[in-house]
């Protein structure tokens, strides 16, 4: 955890508005990674209220480090806070059921205890991937708490696709198409059946950090202009190299190569219509819009909007840096 901890602080670093990063302590002991960041810059008047603060949760196996180049754009004009999902990163690390109902449900329980404990009455909240999934489960369970829903390349809503043995005999129907999972994506879903998804690289001992180099070079890509040397595969080597907690929450609510047990596409219609979402795809990523596309016809006039971010693969937020916060920050306008 000390590795953790101090190649966080040097990404860290770059942060140039008000930071306070601290743990937070939920009613049950467990203890949440969180960073808050405003800008001091911001003249403050005693007759303005404050506006809505924006919510960022991570997705699998990552950490508040990889939103590095979102953070500061955000948070010119509103709070932005930043947590480690429990079970990741450096929030605690508590043992997760196997059932996916129970899985999910600690997941979100989670959430709801870290909001009660910042004290935040309402958020514009924004999840990715996994984070995504999540985001959606607590604005279905906690509506009243959440402004805006903001879904960035989320896993888990499409219903898994039928074999191809069966797609081909139903090749006179609609076909269904899904979406290309890339090398990597491929390697580690291979073992998710047989072990904790990141078993491999605890397994690796000191050449964990080149195993991550080999299978996501495009990490230490997305942000060599930031940092020159492995800093970005250093941490999400050690956020994942620590006794598997979230993991395996996330094993327990998987099937076979990362489709969910419970689909969100099966739950949107559960959200309240007064609630705008939007979601927002990478136009180059292994997620399938078409997800999107499909929540908004379940939702009806309700609004939703779906978006695709060009040359951006399924970290939107650090291929396309600069057109992902001005999508979030139009968002975070139109709320106040």
């Amino acid at each position: 955890m000390s590795l953790l901890k101090t190649t966080e602080s040097k990404i860290l670093a770059c942060i140039k508005n008000d930071l306070w990063a601290r743990f937070v302590t939920l009613a049950n002991q467990d203890r949440i990674w969180t960073l808050s960041l405003t800008n001091k810059g911001t003249p403050k008047s005693a007759e303005q209220a404050p506006k809505t603060p924006l919510v960022m949760v991570h997705g699998f196996g990552g950490g508040v480090g990889l939103w590095i180049r979102n953070l500061d754009a955000l948070s010119r004009s509103r709070t932005v806070y930043a947590f480690d999902l429990l079970g990741f990163g450096r929030s605690s690390r508590p043992s997760f059921p196997s059932d996916a109902a129970k899985a999910e449900e600690q997941f979100v329980d989670s959430i709801e205890q870290w909001r009660q404990a910042v004290g935040l009455e309402n958020m514009i909240l924004l999840g990715h991937s996994l984070g995504g999934y999540l985001a959606t489960s607590y604005a279905i369970q906690h509506p009243s708490r959440v402004s805006h829903l903001i879904l960035v390349d989320p896993w888990g809503f499409p219903e898994r696709t039928k074999p191809e043995t069966q797609q081909s005999e139903d090749q006179g129907a609609e076909a269904v198409k899904r979406p290309t999972i890339p090398r990597w994506a491929r390697a580690i879903v291979s073992i998710l059946s047989l072990f904790n998804p990141l078993a491999v690289i605890r397994a690796a001992g000191p050449w964990g950090p080149g195993l991550v180099n080999r299978f996501r070079p495009d990490f230490k890509r997305k942000f060599e202009d930031l940092f020159d040397d492995d800093t970005m595969t250093q941490y999400i080597y050690h956020c994942n190299a620590q006794t598997p907690s979230g993991e395996v929450g996330f094993r327990a609510m998987s099937e076979t190569l990362g489709w969910a047990k419970r689909p969100m596409l099966q739950r949107v219609h559960l959200l309240p219509p007064s609630m705008p979402v939007t979601m927002l795809y990478g136009a180059r990523s292994w997620v399938d819009s078409s997800s999107g596309d499909r929540a908004a016809e379940i939702r009806g006039k309700a609004h939703t909007k779906v978006l695709l971010v060009d040359d951006a693969s399924h970290h939107v937020y650090a291929d396309q840096p600069d057109d992902f916060n001005k999508v979030v920050e139009n968002i975070c306008k139109s709320v106040d």
